[in-house]
């Protein structure tokens, strides 16, 4: 059964010019982009995403870094999505994920680790739901589908 997941390239990726190797590799695993769009995240949406941690020492940190520049937002569609998108993003921070995983090859620092991906299907949907409308989100079919 296919799910959805929320994949941001953080402004870290977008400045660094890796948006395009990073959603590369999501293609070529065979996953399918339902959604994707430029924007600026505001420390009100910023707020709103990372609200489960509001708590905790790093929340003013993530929220002041994912609303700092420009990022990518994509709506990510395949069996186990969620799963693969996971492992291919590899460690939170690129100094402890393996080589061959996006923060692996990509990634050093503490606080900057390139992209974000939903953890389980629930915050997926209430992710996705912060940055697209129904409308927004397509559902067609990849004609290698059988294959993947």
């Amino acid at each position: 059964m296919s799910e959805r997941t929320l994949i941001i390239i953080k402004p870290d990726g977008l400045q660094r010019r890796l948006a395009g190797e990073i959603i590369a590799r999501f293609e070529k695993k065979g996953l399918k982009i339902a959604a994707a769009k430029l924007m600026q995240v505001t420390p009100e949406l910023a707020k709103k995403h990372y609200a489960v941690h509001k708590d905790k020492y790093f929340f003013d940190r993530v929220v002041k870094y994912i609303s700092s520049g420009p990022v990518m937002v994509l709506v990510l569609e395949g069996e186990k999505v969620i799963e693969i998108t996971r492992k291919m993003m590899g460690a939170t921070f690129g100094y402890d994920a393996e080589a061959g995983t996006i923060r692996g090859d990509f990634g050093t620092s503490q606080t900057f680790n390139l992209i974000h991906g939903s953890d389980s299907p629930q915050s997926a949907e209430y992710e996705i739901g912060l940055y697209f409308k129904p409308d927004e989100i397509l559902d067609y079919k990849m004609p290698d589908a059988e294959w993947v």
